[in-house]
């Protein structure tokens, strides 16, 4: 077992919520990531996913994307994002770090060279945005070799037959994606996302984590009423971009946001 699930099978115990940030690494300037990382746990943070920059991010609306570029600008590659993680290691030996990109970088560098090096970085997770679990095998295999657990996406499209399946495939957790289009869409709906996750739930073993449309406390305390992670990207990367100049201004307000959430969450749990 490694860092995730580790850690999911103690807030199953307890039934905490965990709330996982995303942050596309090098964004505004590849200097800031590390620090950034250690203050979203110190909000509230269980789990940090970390965005590698790519040059089409097609999942990602234009938060997002102009994230990538801003890191792609400044020249940041695969190789720099996992010495992020090794960066942030240092420090913080607990919190499980899944990396979330695309394949193009990945399979540039080779699987099992890829694994390897993550591996040694502290890496505990890889969610490959465009790679299809079906013809995900060879990748699977490099990372599991590694203790690195492979995550997926599910959507509202996702059969359940097809959930099932692609559960079989992966570790950790699962990812559903709560609405139909890109990261930073406009509406959620939490009873649609309940009725969904509650109907997952009779096909999947693994934890549930749910991003998309979450935007503040409430919503994030609404999601956690029925999954067992929320996932909160847009909002966070949309202070960074409007404080690209003043990146620990950015910070605080991430902190802020995250500490909101986190408190909320709690209080439903309570």
């Amino acid at each position: 077992m490694n860092r995730i699930e580790v850690s999911f099978a103690a807030w199953r115990q307890t039934g905490h919520k965990a709330l996982i940030p995303y942050v596309t690494a090098g964004d505004p300037r590849p200097e800031v990531s590390v620090g950034l990382m250690h203050a979203m746990v110190e909000a509230g943070a269980d789990l940090i996913e970390l965005g590698v920059p790519f040059s089409d991010p097609m999942a990602d609306g234009p938060v997002i994307a102009h994230a990538h570029e801003r890191a792609l600008r400044h020249g940041v590659t695969l190789r720099d994002v996992l010495d992020m993680v090794q960066s942030f290691r240092q420090k913080d030996a607990q919190t499980p770090v899944v990396l979330m990109g695309y394949l193009n970088p990945v399979e540039a560098m080779g699987y099992e060279a890829f694994a390897q090096r993550a591996a040694q970085a502290g890496v505990d997770g890889v969610l490959t945005v465009d790679m299809p679990p079906e013809e995900a095998d060879e990748l699977i295999q490099a990372l599991q070799a590694h203790d690195i657990a492979p995550i997926f996406l599910l959507s509202p499209t996702t059969s359940l037959t097809r959930a099932a399946r692609i559960a079989a495939k992966g570790r950790g957790y699962l990812y559903y994606v709560s609405l139909k289009g890109v990261t930073g869409a406009a509406h959620l709906d939490a009873e649609v996302v309940r009725e969904r996750v509650e109907s997952l739930r009779h096909v999947v073993s693994l934890p549930l984590g749910v991003g998309f449309g979450i935007k503040d406390a409430a919503s994030a305390a609404a999601v956690a009423g029925a999954a067992d992670a929320v996932v909160v990207g847009s909002v966070l990367v949309q202070a960074l971009a409007e404080h690209q100049d003043e990146p620990e201004q950015a910070i605080r307000l991430i902190a802020a946001t995250l500490a909101a959430m986190r408190s909320a969450i709690d209080a439903r749990e309570a």
